[in-house]
């Protein structure tokens, strides 16, 4: 588990990076010039692949803390009493960044026109959701029990 949560900590922290670069990648677009109409074309352009990057990031972000979430489970049922409440914190942290990623991929799927792209990235994102508010409850309280 240890090995796992390592893992899981270095991607975490290579997607911060990951989501600073997209970011600045979309704001450069939106600066693009737009007096043209070549100049628009290829504004436009660019920040609708901007933003599907964009979108692709933080969906990455939300599987890893998934996966926070569902390692929190098993150290929450077998981990040493004297530190369980560092489960709690994994899985409520987990669960913060989750809906956090999912806000940043509903904002950027609402401005991209390829509408089979968006559909596909929400439904990843809406899988990914999915019982992951019950499994946040019973992991905390299965934590708080123990304390």
């Amino acid at each position: 588990m240890l090995a796992k949560s390592e893992v899981l900590r270095l991607k975490l922290t290579e997607a911060i990076k990951d989501d600073v670069d997209v970011f600045d990648r979309v704001m450069a677009s939106y600066a693009m010039p737009k007096g043209s109409d070549e100049e628009k074309l290829a504004r436009s352009t660019e920040i609708q692949a901007a933003l599907k990057v964009a979108t692709d990031v933080p969906l990455e972000c939300a599987r890893l803390c998934r996966e926070v979430i569902n390692l929190s489970q098993p150290i929450a049922e077998k981990g040493n009493n004297n530190v369980i409440s560092d489960a709690g914190v994994a899985v409520l942290a987990g669960y913060a960044g989750l809906r956090s990623a999912a806000l940043n991929v509903y904002i950027n799927i609402g401005g991209i026109k390829d509408r089979e792209f968006a559909d596909d990235r929400r439904q990843q994102l809406e899988t990914l959701l999915d019982g992951m508010d019950k499994l946040k409850e019973e992991i905390y309280e299965l934590v708080k029990s123990k304390l």
